[in-house]
């Protein structure tokens, strides 16, 4: 495989992972939303604000994507193209995880609070945690790509 191919491989995960995580992360959370929706209308803007938090995982990609495109050019070495495919999966694979486990941690919460417990604080604080993952993730893409 060529280098430059290898490298493109790489940006290519950490956009589609953090893409297919928070597509799958969003329908979870839409999921519960809807069933809470039926008993507890009112609190429409709490289940789409926890809705919305999986998302965040899939701009992380992008953001990714923007610092290790101009790494890649024509003559890449093996190396550095090896560093970029790295950097790439290694944020692909954490975002894809944090937006699936961040997501249950707020359908639990969105369920609750459409049982009629005050849950919102609670959930966002809690769903934070495996954002942090994904967030460390792109920070050792950072890295990587501040070393080539």
């Amino acid at each position: 495989m060529s280098p430059i191919v290898l490298a493109y491989l790489g940006i290519a995960l950490a956009v589609g992972l953090s893409g297919i995580g928070s597509a799958y992360g969003v329908t979870i959370c839409g999921n519960a939303a809807i069933g809470a929706f039926k008993k507890n209308p009112g609190a429409s803007g709490s289940y789409i604000g926890l809705a919305a938090l999986p998302s965040s995982q899939g701009l992380y990609g992008f953001v990714g994507f923007f610092i290790l495109n101009p790494k890649v050019t024509a003559d890449i070495t093996m190396f550095a193209a090896s560093a970029v495919f790295g950097a790439g999966l290694a944020l692909g694979a954490v975002a894809l995880f944090s937006a699936i486990r961040q997501a249950k941690v707020c359908a639990n919460g969105i369920s609750a609070i459409g049982g009629g417990h005050n849950a919102f604080g609670t959930t966002m604080v809690l769903a934070v945690f495996p954002e942090l993952y994904a967030i460390l993730g792109l920070l050792v893409l950072i890295l990587i790509a501040g070393a080539l």
